[in-house]
């Protein structure tokens, strides 16, 4: 009779050998070459044959080289039941070794009893050591997207330090999963705008630069092209993928990337680069699949969130516009109504002097004209900002007339400053009454905030297509930024609101609205030495932009 240890010592390289071909069949060797396989089994055989020979110093130097081999197979990717499978080739392999030698050469029917007591050992401890490894992943799982929460959910509140705040969320992710390198790409698809690039580790201005790059002959291009969530480089140094030789040098060889969710507002690439060339687990990429998905749903929360207080910002912008107009409505329409009242009062205490006080019946009139013309001026601002037309009563008008009875009354009302330049028989199909309204708003916003003293300038002209009305005055420059939105209701400049002249910011609004109603353009140019000029411009028919309404 020979003991297993004997038989272990004396066919060692065989039993590895037979043992090697079948284990690479049954878990397909998950990528890996023989030398990685190959790895800690000999070890442990060989401490088999020498438990049974010194039972009471080998059992936790066994026990050992079974916890190293489930670490390599944990890192490499490999399943709690591949693992077990592993021992129990190897308990059929050591058989094999007497399965045809004559019965003096087999082991006995107790040392064969121990040898299978010995894998089943082994094998609970390979499920105990499996499942002690997914409790502790699980808690630092838990660990982890609990800190990415926390700083996740400050991230977006304000985009000038987004990408510093980003680096925190990468620093978790790279120290989790084991990293040497992250790097990130967040794209807002709605505003087209690339909203940061962010990496932090080995390489970290090369990979972040690397991840900015959508090339489609580049690993991230492919990536952002690709149908697939997870997308992996073997090895930068060698790769065919288009690949920069600073990064191909920067000691970072493996990359793996995953795509954020699609079905975000938020569209982004998290790439992790280790410094080793090799192939990445399932459980890694599954790792960064779901850090990735937690850091997208957070991003979105916050950008959400943003969002909403961005809205809770323009409601509370326009309630204060509101009450502010409201305000400013109320001691406007005061003062006619006021002296309407007057007027009237007096006409009533001595009614025996009726047409020696015509004067009186005119200021009434006057001023309850006014009255409805501010009235008139808040229902089409309203109706403008409601996205329709005014409507207009069409009829033949020469622009040049409408504009010297601008000028005179212009002039009769604050002296001297206006003056006119018109071409002759400038004529369309437009409505005399809203331009002469366009007009006087352009003229009295001219003498309001123009410089004192100089002339404001009116030009008529006409080509074959379009005729146009411009006002010219010098004065303060209007800033670019505030020429995109003075045309919107009660929108005024700077200069405007800091200046002495008071209104209620509809004049230009109006102007819009006149030339949007016969099918024109207004517009403004605005320069420190050459002054200010709003240009209307028209075409000669409004009739189809009228029927476009209807």
């Amino acid at each position: 009779m020979v003991s297993v240890a004997e038989i272990i010592r004396s066919h060692h390289g065989e039993i590895m050998r037979l043992w090697t071909e079948e284990a690479t069949r049954a878990a397909s060797a998950r990528g890996l070459d023989a030398p990685e396989f190959r790895n800690i089994m000999p070890t442990y055989l060989a401490s088999l044959a020498e438990k049974q020979e010194l039972p009471r110093t080998g059992a936790s130097e066994q026990q050992r080289h079974v916890e190293s081999h489930v670490s390599a197979r944990l890192r490499q990717g490999f399943h709690v039941a591949e693992v077990v499978e592993e021992f129990a080739i190897l308990g059929r392999c050591i058989t094999r070794m007497w399965a045809s030698a004559p019965p003096e050469s087999q082991p006995d029917a107790r040392d064969v009893e121990w040898l299978f007591t010995e894998l089943h050992a082994a094998t609970t401890s390979v499920t105990e050591l499996f499942t002690q490894h997914l409790l502790e992943d699980e808690q630092t799982e838990k660990r982890y997207l609990r800190l990415l929460q926390k700083v996740a959910s400050e991230a977006l509140a304000d985009e000038a330090t987004l990408g510093n705040r980003l680096k925190e969320v990468l620093e978790l992710i790279c120290e989790a999963m084991g990293a040497q390198s992250v790097a990130l790409l967040l794209y807002d698809p709605k505003r087209q705008k690339l909203m940061a690039t962010a990496s932090v580790g080995e390489a970290e201005e090369l990979l972040g630069q690397y991840a900015a790059s959508l090339d489609l002959s580049s690993f991230p291009g492919q990536l952002a092209a690709a149908g697939e969530e997870t997308r992996s480089l073997w090895d930068a140094e060698t790769t065919t993928v288009t690949v920069s030789d600073t990064l191909r040098r920067s000691g970072i060889h493996s990359v793996l990337g995953v795509r954020l969710p699609p079905h975000q507002t938020l569209m982004g690439v998290v790439y992790v680069g280790v410094s080793e060339a090799r192939d990445f687990t399932a459980r890694e990429k599954t790792r960064l699949q779901t850090l990735g998905q937690n850091l997208s749903i957070h991003l979105e929360t916050s950008r959400l969130y943003a969002d909403l207080q961005e809205k809770v910002d323009a409601l509370r912008v326009e309630r204060d516009l509101r009450e502010r107009f409201v305000s400013v409505l109320a001691h406007d329409l005061r003062g006619p109504l006021a002296a309407a009242k007057m007027s009237a009062q007096l006409l009533l205490r001595s009614p025996e002097k009726l047409e020696e006080r015509r004067d009186l019946a005119l200021k009434i009139e006057r001023n309850l004209e006014r009255t409805d013309q501010m009235v008139r001026d808040l229902l089409d601002a309203n109706r403008i900002r409601a996205g329709e037309r005014l409507p207009l009563r069409l009829e033949d008008c020469d622009l040049g007339h409408i504009a010297h009875e601008v000028v005179e009354e212009l002039n009769s009302l604050h002296g001297d400053h206006f003056v006119l330049r018109a071409a002759d028989h400038v004529r369309g199909l437009w409505s005399a009454e809203e331009l002469r309204r366009a007009l006087w708003n352009l003229g009295s916003n001219a003498f309001k905030y123009g410089a004192l003293g100089q002339r404001i300038t009116f030009v008529v002209t006409q080509t074959h297509e379009v005729a146009r009305a411009s006002v010219h005055n010098f004065g303060p420059m209007i800033p670019l930024a505030e020429q995109q939105r003075i045309f919107q209701p009660f929108s005024r400049a700077r200069s405007a609101q800091a200046g002495p002249a008071a209104g209620w910011g509809l004049g230009l609004t109006l102007v819009w609205g006149c030339a949007q109603a016969h099918g024109g353009t207004v517009g403004v140019t605005s320069e420190a030495n050459r002054g200010t000029t709003f240009t209307l411009e028209l075409p000669l028919d409004a009739r189809p932009f009228q029927a476009a309404a209807a």
